[in-house]
């Protein structure tokens, strides 16, 4: 097609790299506008206008070398999200439900093909074979919906994500079998060669990617090059997938899985990863699919239009059939039967693959010279059409599914209103991250405030001192916006900062309390009500001790060794009786979070009848490891358990005279300060009866 002038330096299509990216960024800004008026949801928009400036359309743009780019790196994106946020527990869990479904969306999609193929439109047994794998192949096109909506761990979006992943590498299988066939390449050596190859690729990535991963994050925190580490991750996992024979999409949602636990769902690189893919890798890609549709094919032959009808519906209907034996044999609810045929009947990417492949493959020639193909020219444009089809259908299906799960988990039965409000004394510049991350993990979005605190003597002049602390709070609230949340700053002049922390406490409601492992030289011991000894105030500090003795709060004392996400383990040691501690379900639920949204493994150690009644207390989804250990509080070295390098300890602590306290409890801030200096570790201070008792008792200037 000529290129037409429109204005003196304007000729279409769009050769201008900037005009052409200024075109696409305007449909991705606008798009959500228009569409919201019109009731169209955002992806099957972004299809649309894809179609419509496309070649097959106005002719703005031409799907070039740059736009396939950017599409295929936003395929591989949305499926590095799909394993990214999948949680890793309940595809565990789910895993063989996710099976169950990979087996029905792939044999029932091919029993229809094969049908349609070979007893509808006439085609050889190959092609019919061949049909029906385009007909299981599918793509998760609507996966940014249920993201966007925040239900990516419901169990209709794992069972839908793993079951995709399945029927894909069946799909993909059968393409590579049929085309070895037809060819006849398909001898014992080619067995062996594609079964060798997928293996070694899949262990490289499961095996050697975590690894990596960990090794890279323990010593880069520079968040630039976290993300792009991240990406040459995505891209290097994809490649590896397709030296195997597979679809380069496996390889992205293996390398998610991967770094799974390394990237929590709450953390300012997890953040910045769903950023940049959904405002610019994400659109590229639907726009780019959008530029495939041509709708001159109806009008090229009734062939054609026959297939593509048949097509469609066939396919259509061998998806709903196996989304409703799934709801079946799992008990799913309407709207998550609903979900899961939206997500699964979308065909894009292994679809395109697919066909490309079959028409590619000439089996011969007629006496006329015509090429004979595995999938002719009418296969290929139906496959255009089914796209548009099954695109549209998935949007408004997974949008109906995922908003009526959505709106149910907001107005569910038993909803907890109370809040969780935490304070965040700083005062190191270089643990106020840390400090962020952990208050982040161990709380809930939709009910946490957190506050960052920094006290002023208030009788110093210095105009440095405050400059100091209006730079420590503004890291803190930095810090927290990279995950997207916001910080409040409270920069308070008092006597002194345990003062200024209990009146915050008092003022703000503060429910949780994230304080930093005590560093400095404590100078004169001092004797604290309810927890008093020279060795914890040398190992905690003064400052410390006193706020615990006057704050009725949950409290957390923080030593990091390394970052948060790179723990594999955390032990938590519980005390004897800490069941009947009024904050026993605080810290319980908090650390059950923690390690949920990390996805570390959990390891409970206490008494035989604590562990009883923590076995009680599990979630369905608890997957928490228990084990019964002897009380030797007066000797730390056998108290705690083993650590290795990636592990974390939490102990559980009391105050003096409370129902779990322990005599030599008192050792235990000195032993961690001086032993474990390599390992993470957090001192738990939960609620205590009668702690409240205490406040007012411990009064004095420690300026």
């Amino acid at each position: 097609m000529t290129p037409q002038t429109i204005l003196p330096l304007i000729t279409l299509p769009l050769e201008d790299p900037i005009l052409k990216f200024m075109l696409i960024m305007a449909i991705v800004l606008g798009a959500p506008l228009l569409l919201n008026r019109l009731k169209i949801p955002y992806l099957l928009g972004l299809i649309i206008a894809g179609a419509v400036i496309g070649p097959n359309g106005f002719n703005l743009v031409l799907r070039d070398s740059s736009i396939i780019l950017s599409g295929t790196a936003g395929l591989l994106y949305i499926m590095f999200l799909s394993g990214l946020e999948m949680d890793m527990n309940d595809f565990k869990r789910n895993g063989w439900r996710s099976a169950v479904f990979g087996l029905y969306t792939f044999a029932v999609p091919m029993l229809f093909g094969i049908v349609a193929g070979h007893y509808i439109l006439g085609y050889s047994l190959y092609s019919s074979i061949l049909l029906a794998g385009l007909f299981a192949s599918q793509t998760l096109i609507a996966y940014p919906i249920v993201s966007r909506l925040g239900i990516t761990r419901d169990r209709a979006v794992t069972i839908a994500v793993g079951g995709t992943i399945i029927t894909d590498i069946l799909a993909l299988m059968v393409l590579t079998v049929v085309v070895g066939l037809a060819t006849g390449q398909a001898d014992t050596g080619f067995w062996y060669r594609f079964g060798a190859s997928v293996v070694a690729c899949v262990a490289a990535i499961l095996l050697l990617f975590p690894l990596i991963g960990r090794w890279f994050f323990k010593r880069c925190s520079d968040n630039v090059s976290q993300y792009v580490f991240v990406l040459v991750m995505v891209f290097l996992g994809a490649y590896l997938a397709q030296l195997a024979g597979l679809e380069p999409i496996i390889g992205a949602f293996l390398a998610g899985l991967a770094m799974n636990r390394l990237i929590p769902g709450t953390s300012p690189l997890m953040n910045r990863i769903e950023f940049v893919g959904n405002a610019i890798f994400i659109p590229f890609f639907l726009i780019g699919v959008g530029m495939l549709i041509d709708y001159r094919a109806f009008f090229k032959s009734w062939e054609s239009i026959e297939v593509s009808i048949v097509m469609i519906v066939m396919v259509t209907a061998a998806k709903y059939i196996a989304a409703c034996l799934t709801q079946k044999t799992f008990r799913l609810s309407r709207d998550q039967r609903t979900l899961l045929f939206g997500l699964s009947s979308a065909h894009v990417a292994a679809t395109l693959a697919a066909v490309m492949v079959g028409y590619n493959v000439v089996l011969g020639r007629t006496p006329e010279g015509e090429p004979i193909r595995l999938l002719n020219e009418a296969v290929l444009n139906g496959t255009i059409l089914m796209i548009l089809a099954t695109c549209t259908i998935s949007t408004f299906a997974s949008q109906r599914g995922a908003h009526n799960i959505a709106i149910k988990g907001v107005q569910g039965p038993g909803e907890r209103t109370t809040g969780e409000h935490v304070l965040i004394p700083v005062s190191r510049q270089e643990k106020i991250a840390e400090l962020v991350g952990l208050s982040i993990a161990l709380t809930k979005q939709k009910y946490r405030s957190l506050y960052a605190l920094n006290v002023i003597d208030n009788q110093s002049e210095d105009p440095e001192l405050k400059k100091r602390s209006q730079s420590l709070l503004e890291t803190a609230v930095t810090a927290a916006a990279a995950a997207d949340i916001h910080m409040h700053s409270l920069l308070r002049y008092d006597v002194n900062t345990v003062n200024a922390i209990v009146s915050a406490v008092r003022e703000r409601n503060i429910t949780d309390l994230v304080l930093g492992m005590h560093e400095n030289s404590p100078g004169p011991n001092v004797q604290i009500p309810g927890i008093p000894t020279a060795a914890t105030t040398a190992a905690l500090g003064k400052t410390l001790q006193a706020v615990l003795a006057q704050c009725a709060v949950t409290t957390f004392i923080y030593h990091s060794a390394q970052p948060l996400p790179t723990i594999r383990r955390h032990h938590v040691v519980v005390p004897r009786k800490a069941e009947l501690e009024a904050g026993f379900q605080a810290w319980l639920l908090r650390i059950r979070h923690l390690a949920h949204d990390t996805g570390a493994q959990l390891i409970f150690h206490a008494p035989k009848t604590t562990v009883e009644h923590l076995r009680g207390r599990r979630r369905r989804k608890d997957i928490a490891q228990y084990a019964v250990c002897e009380e030797t509080w007066d000797n730390p070295a056998a108290l705690l358990p083993e650590l290795r390098n990636d592990d974390c300890l939490w102990v559980v602590m009391s105050r003096r005279d409370r129902i779990s306290y322990q005599a030599g409890m008192y050792r235990i801030p000195a032993y961690l300060d001086e032993n474990m200096a390599d390992h993470s570790f957090v001192l738990v201070y939960p609620v205590q009866a009668g702690h409240a008792e205490q406040q007012g008792i411990f009064h004095m200037n420690l300026g």
